[in-house]
């Protein structure tokens, strides 16, 4: 693994570019371009908040770069033409061109304030959400007009696009109703649709790969999910046999778009097909790991004791326990349950995170076209610390990077080849050559070469070495 000088950043803005061929990282106010291949510096931009002129002397430069003037959001157009800088405690957005530095647009959001800035699927078209569930203002590059969106539930989950980008789905509040929106990006975000929904508090939504059903669910007091078609036709309601006790927390299509895995307050996973909408696989997970499991434990070494060792491989044990949290009964919304579920980037394998388990991660093997259905647990992590976050590759489906807040950027793949030349896998930690710096994140580049490694005020990129 090959590291790069370390550099800053703050509140953890740093964004691939689409084509993997740019860095974007924001520090404080300011905006810095870099090649990803070796970091150079390709733009830099000073953001002030607005057009007033910047500070003419440091100590004002000072008193108006405090944490409420800096950028709290940046992202890239789809062709890497554009990009945006939102400051949300002071309503302000702007945008710049990479071909032309002296370019810029500025959105102000006005007195319903701003929450959040992204962009749409086009690269053309920019989602300012208000403060308090207010409105969806959708911000044309092309026109400079605006499209308004009224009394959106959720601004972090409760909204998505088609995977074409040809419809965006909005679940809103009408009428004291959960209601959900369909806008028409090719005629301007025009309504196309609009129906009531059968929740009572709609916690999230998600629409499946193949843009023809969308998964929508109840908050956690009550576990009910829901299919519908993009006409308003419910098609099915998925509810577990048994008293959950609390309701559903995360929900994740697969690839394909031919199953779907739920995962609630407790430690089942349901897998339900796209066919009659039923569980096809229960997976419980208990804390006794059972026999014929690949379970890799992190060895109890202290990485600033080993500054002589590069990598420090897990030890792969026969026998297992994951150490569970006991639980919070008389808490509303205890620590447990799942907390993640992502599939690869073909759907073969299936991470699984509980919230009870917060130093241990499942993998799950699921079948392929060609092979008998059985879903199985595969593999266990088991780390010493309490697992951050764990990222898929977005491109290789057999590695795993995984961050624990420590000096070590932890990796899993099924990619190693054993003393009998079959396929097998591998789980290590690689210490970071670097002092003071704990990895608090991971994030892929597009093409899944290299991946970002962020510290609290810093980042430093990560590359595999290729043997020739």
């Amino acid at each position: 693994m090959d590291f790069t000088p370390i550099h800053e950043q703050s509140s953890s803005l740093v964004e691939f570019s689409p084509g993997s061929h740019f860095l974007l990282t924001a520090i404080r106010t300011r905006l810095v371009v870099r090649r990803s291949e070796n970091l150079e510096i390709s733009r830099v931009w000073e953001e002030p908040p607005s057009d007033s002129p910047p500070p003419s002397t440091s100590r004002d430069r000072q008193s108006s770069a405090g944490p409420d003037a800096w950028i709290t959001h940046i992202g890239w157009s789809c062709d890497s033409e554009f990009i945006l800088a939102a400051f949300a405690k002071k309503g302000v957005v702007n945008v710049h061109k990479m071909r032309d530095e002296s370019w810029k647009a500025t959105i102000e959001a006005g007195v319903e304030g701003l929450s959040r800035a992204v962009w749409a699927p086009d690269g053309r078209h920019i989602l300012c959400f208000s403060e308090w569930g207010l409105r969806v203002t959708i911000w044309s590059l092309t026109t400079g007009g605006a499209t308004y969106i009224q009394y959106p539930l959720h601004p972090e989950r409760g909204w998505c696009f088609r995977k074409d980008g040809r419809y965006l789905l909005v679940a809103e509040r009408v009428n004291s109703k959960d209601t959900l929106g369909i806008y028409d990006s090719s005629k301007g975000y025009q309504l196309a649709r609009q129906f009531s929904l059968p929740t009572s508090s709609l916690s999230s939504l998600s629409i499946s790969p193949r843009g023809n059903h969308v998964a929508a669910w109840e908050n956690a007091l009550e576990y009910r999910l829901f299919i519908l078609t993009l006409t308003g036709h419910v098609v099915a309601t998925f509810t577990p046999d048994h008293d959950a006790g609390l309701g559903i927390r995360t929900v994740s299509w697969h690839p394909g778009g031919s199953f779907l895995a739920v995962g609630g307050w407790e430690e089942k996973i349901y897998i339900l097909n796209n066919v009659t909408w039923t569980p096809v696989a229960e997976i419980d997970l208990q804390a006794r790991i059972p026999a014929g499991i690949n379970i890799w434990r992190e060895r109890f070494v202290s990485l600033d004791r080993s500054q002589s060792v590069g990598f420090l491989p897990y030890e792969r044990l026969q026998t297992g326990v994951v150490p569970f949290v006991r639980r919070e009964t008389g808490k509303p919304h205890p620590r447990t349950g799942v907390i993640q579920l992502d599939w690869n980037v073909d759907g073969t394998l299936l991470l699984v995170r509980l919230e009870n388990a917060p130093t241990s991660i499942y993998i799950l093997h699921f079948p392929g076209p060609e092979e008998e259905f059985d879903p199985r647990l595969r593999s266990v992590l088991l780390h010493s610390q309490s697992i951050l976050y764990a990222h898929w590759n977005p491109v290789r489906p057999g590695v795993l990077g995984i961050s624990c807040g420590t000096g070590g950027l932890y990796t899993w793949s099924n990619e190693w080849m054993n003393d009998e030349g079959e396929e097998d896998e591998m789980a290590e930690c690689v210490k970071i050559p670097a002092d003071n710096f704990q990895v608090r994140d991971i994030k892929w580049s597009p093409d899944g070469k290299t991946m970002v490694l962020l510290d609290k005020t810093d980042f430093c990129c990560a590359a595999e070495v290729k043997e020739e």
